[in-house]
């Protein structure tokens, strides 16, 4: 049998046809992804658009803009309050991400290792360490300035029982930090703890039970065999709480205000002050924009070092 190629009539006509399924597709796509689409658009990328215009000028809300290029950038870059609250931005996550993770790491362990028949039991704890997560940060905000006041807090009298004098937490500029550092890991540990109990669940247990035949210790089965096959989770969690860490805000406002003496003062807080406080909504979208771009910078980071110490399966 011998095949023969196809006329050159039928030949266009499917070349034709082809662009109007691809197109027809296409339609069809847009269809269905016009419900996220419109909200995404009107809400996120026109603001967007509109902050990037409103950075390259001078405008306090009520006059005109005035354009000054990229002036608003290189004043915020070398604008010594800039840097401080990029440090104190740093400072936050550098004390933030270690406890949440610990934390939650081991509140994870200890749900995983709870026998089967507690599994009720289990539930109710996670609900528990959930419950902060899904709270509004008002409410935990004012509630660890309550517990942490210097005068009648809880902390500082359950200090005072074991003869330790309490320091000053929020109203102390060496610990007004450190005092929203352990309010926010406090309220976050609830989500880290769920995503790396599933981490740890998805770890098949034939690993454990042959590494534990092997005579292997509790420290090295948890380094050589639980760390590595949790460091998906792991990834996922350090990426995402990067970036709530750069753009930490609500806890900072309601707890110091940026104080005492600005020792609290982060990006974010910055925005809200160069627009609100002193009508300067041009340099407070510049440097949005500047958090944006560090805030990309150190996604792409990861998720490019991610082959090095990320292991699936």
């Amino acid at each position: 049998m011998t095949l023969t190629a196809a006329p050159p009539k039928a030949r266009a006509t499917r070349q034709r046809s082809r662009p109007r399924k691809s197109w027809r597709y296409a339609g069809t796509v847009a269809v269905f992804l016009l419900p996220s689409l419109v909200p995404l658009t009107l809400y996120t990328i026109i603001p967007m658009l509109g902050s990037l215009w409103t950075s390259l000028h001078e405008w306090d809300l009520i006059t005109e803009m005035r354009w000054v290029g990229l002036g608003n950038y290189v004043e915020l870059i070398g604008d010594p309050e800039t840097r401080a609250a990029f440090l104190h931005t740093l400072y936050f996550i550098a004390g933030y991400l270690p406890l949440v993770y610990a934390g939650g790491l081991g509140l994870a362990m200890l749900l995983n290792r709870a026998p089967r028949s507690t599994g009720a039991g289990r539930s109710l704890l996670r609900g528990v360490y959930f419950l902060p997560v899904i709270t509004s940060w008002v409410v935990v905000a004012l509630m660890w300035k309550w517990l942490l006041n210097p005068a009648s807090g809880v902390v500082n009298w359950a200090l005072g029982l074991f003869g330790v004098s309490g320091p000053g937490w929020w109203t102390d500029p060496d610990w007004a930090m450190p005092s929203v550092i352990l309010a926010s890991a406090w309220k976050d540990l609830g989500f880290v703890m769920i995503i790396l109990l599933a981490g740890l669940q998805s770890i098949p247990r034939e690993y454990q039970e042959a590494a534990m035949v092997d005579g292997a210790t509790p420290w090295r089965r948890f380094r050589h065999i639980t760390l590595p096959l949790l460091s998906p989770s792991t990834f996922f969690v350090v990426v995402i709480s990067l970036i709530n860490g750069f753009q930490v805000f609500d806890q900072v406002k309601i707890m110091t205000g940026g104080g005492p003496g600005g020792a609290t003062q982060v990006v974010v807080s910055q925005i809200y002050d160069l627009t609100f406080r002193y009508g300067r909504a041009g340099a407070a979208s510049a440097l949005s924009w500047l958090l944006f771009a560090v805030v990309l910078i150190v996604t792409i980071v990861q998720i490019r070092g991610q082959r090095r110490w990320v292991t699936y399966g």
